[in-house]
């Protein structure tokens, strides 16, 4: 995934203040349980830019999570799909769970929402459930 930066004016991860982070995280899923999957992806991608190492990979997969369920509400089949096995890929290996996410919940509401698109026959439209949507989801401890 090549970095690019966030549309925001003046944003330098240079300059980022790590104090941010809880807030901006909070902020992303806040945005993402609301289906605001642009401005949520906006949020992880400050953070994913903002630190290396071995957070980048949680970011890049709620990054792909939000472009997935994007694409697919915007009725851009072909993107919804070709996103399905980035974000289940770059996931992954925070199961169970990460920052006090239900990764595998997570995960498991992606496949449910996706499934209709990736496994989708010549000639059927799958609909986007805004109801039924994915949420991120705190983890029980």
């Amino acid at each position: 995934m090549t970095r690019i930066l966030p549309k925001e004016p003046g944003f330098d991860p240079a300059r980022w203040d790590a104090s941010e982070d809880v807030q901006r995280f909070s902020r992303g899923i806040e945005l993402f349980n609301a289906g605001e999957y642009e401005e949520a992806h906006e949020e992880f991608e400050r953070l994913w830019l903002s630190g290396e190492g071995a957070e980048s990979d949680f970011f890049k997969g709620l990054i792909q999570a939000c472009i997935a369920l994007h694409h697919f509400r915007r009725g851009n089949l072909d993107g919804a799909a070709g996103l399905y096995g980035g974000h289940r890929r770059y996931l992954a290996p925070y199961l169970p769970e990460h920052r006090g996410v239900d990764v595998a919940a997570l995960l498991e509401d992606m496949q449910r929402a996706l499934r209709p698109v990736v496994r989708r026959v010549p000639g059927a439209t799958p609909v986007f459930d805004a109801e039924g949507r994915p949420r991120i989801r705190a983890t029980a401890g």
